[in-house]
């Protein structure tokens, strides 16, 4: 779903894919998104007729054609559906029973609403996609309030505290992240050099701890941000602080 907010294109690259073997090996491709928000609830993401294929592995080596018909559902259609299966593709014949119409929304899914300041604590994708999109809703609300963050790394464990002052808001300053990775600190630049950009898609989430009017002194911000790096235990080894 991440891909799909993000670039329409990101999405397509998603139905050419093919693994170690030939899942897609029919005419048509009747392509669901996971809507991850909601239990059992999938996203419409189209219908492709696969043009060709090639013998190519672990390439995106399908050619596909979005058929004109579902366009106009695609992003709109929510889908309740139980996936009884791990597998990526099943034969459609032995599932579409299973499935029920949802909802059908007004626009094409964009991005998950703002959930007012005390509720941020998103993963890297799913902000991506938010400042990809430049949301409006998100955007208004981040861009007028300096604060304190923390990035927590999922795969160690470790934090970094963060602070936006000055005449950076929120929105500013974790738009530089969402652009490099590691919004250029030491220690999360090395490890984004060394791992490159992905690992930040699926490893770090970005909490929003303190919020405060763009007319609090800037002190009292990086008071906050060393009161938290404390509290938290980011320097060291626990961290991903150097001060």
């Amino acid at each position: 779903m991440d891909a799909f907010v993000r670039d329409r294109n990101d999405w397509e690259l998603w139905n050419r894919w093919r693994p170690g073997r030939n899942r897609f090996n029919r005419q048509y491709i009747f392509s669901l998104i996971d809507f991850y928000l909601e239990s059992d609830i999938w996203l419409f993401g189209g219908i492709y007729k696969v043009v060709s294929r090639s013998p190519d592995s672990y390439s995106h080596s399908y050619r596909v054609q979005l058929d004109r018909a579902s366009a106009r559902f695609v992003g709109r259609l929510k889908v309740h559906f139980k996936h009884p299966y791990r597998e990526r593709s099943v034969k459609l014949e032995n599932v579409y029973e299973r499935m029920a119409v949802s909802e059908l929304l007004r626009e094409p899914y964009s991005g998950e609403r703002f959930p007012g300041y005390e509720n941020i604590n998103h993963d890297f994708g799913l902000l991506e996609t938010v400042f990809r999109s430049n949301r409006p809703d998100w955007k208004a609300a981040l861009e007028n309030v300096k604060g304190v963050y923390v990035i927590a790394d999922k795969r160690n464990g470790r934090k970094y505290v963060g602070s936006a002052y000055g005449d950076f808001g929120i929105w500013a300053r974790w738009g530089c992240y969402i652009g490099t990775g590691h919004g250029w600190n030491d220690e999360l630049t090395k490890l984004i050099r060394e791992e490159g950009i992905e690992y930040a898609r699926k490893n770090f989430r970005l909490s929003l701890l303190e919020y405060r009017p763009t007319r609090t002194d800037d002190r009292v911000i990086i008071e906050r941000e060393n009161y938290w790096k404390e509290a938290l235990l980011s320097r060291g080894p626990f961290g991903y602080n150097k001060n």
